[in-house]
């Protein structure tokens, strides 16, 4: 019998546990694969159409060569973007997207604390300056090993961070949009939120308005606003918190 896939599961103070699965070395060499072609393209592009610009404007010439004597004109304008591009494109996306990447979508995965929140800043530049020792000694060798070998399928750059990467699902019952875990909600509070409109009819009214205003208070609504708010109003809240939609039976 298989081994089942390691998972993190994420106690809540809304007594609603949420489990998510830990992704491994295919579904990270995926994202990572994707990722990379996207940030080569936009590096490369940018060096091209920066440097027939530069030239074009600087003697006439439509040419991509740097110019022959050192240009900090040339250096500012073409090759420092690109490679901006290049090696920034994790950490900036990262931020931007709450975790994920273009390629992260693509493998259906997004970097958590381990509480299953949003990594903060620092945790993300943490997490990607690491890059570095993983990549040793070539072809993300060390990473790749370290994923294959640790129970929880993390790299030196996760190790550093506190971060693991796990795989996006949808609660029984409900559909999550990619846009509810790729906005203002983590992919944690997505899933609670979604689980608690599962179970809304279950519950006690005062149970269900009291983990209602709990889980709006984690994306960013106002306690006094939510106070003043009826079970039905909260019930929409939450709906439109997450773009939640019942699966047709």
């Amino acid at each position: 019998m298989s081994e089942a896939a390691p998972q993190l599961s994420v106690d809540s103070a809304t007594g609603i546990d949420v489990t998510l699965a830990l992704a491994g070395a295919g579904a990270r060499s995926y994202a990572f694969v994707a990722d990379w072609h996207i940030r080569l393209v936009l590096g490369l592009a940018w060096y091209g159409a920066a440097g027939l610009l530069y030239n074009y404007l600087r003697d006439g010439r439509l040419s991509v060569a740097p110019p022959p004597a050192n240009d900090a004109r040339w250096f500012g304008a073409v090759l420092v973007p690109a490679l901006a591009l290049y090696f920034l494109y994790h950490p900036v996306l990262e931020l931007l997207m709450r975790g994920s990447t273009p390629g992260k979508r693509l493998a259906g995965v997004r970097v958590v604390t381990r509480d299953g929140g949003a990594p903060s800043a620092g945790a993300l530049l943490v997490r990607n300056v690491f890059r570095l020792i993983d990549s040793l000694p070539f072809a993300y060798g060390l990473g790749l090993t370290l994923v294959a070998l640790t129970r929880e399928h993390i790299r030196c750059g996760d190790m550093a961070a506190g971060t693991l990467l796990v795989y996006e699902s949808p609660s029984l019952g409900f559909a999550v949009t990619p846009a509810a875990t790729a906005g203002a909600l983590d992919v944690a509070t997505a899933e609670l939120i979604a689980e608690l409109l599962a179970r809304w009819p279950l519950l006690a009214v005062q149970a269900r308005t009291q983990l209602a205003r709990a889980l709006l208070g984690r994306c960013g609504r106002n306690a006094d606003e939510l106070a003043a708010l009826d079970e039905a109003a909260l019930r929409q809240a939450l709906l439109d918190a997450t773009r939640v939609a019942p699966l047709a039976s």
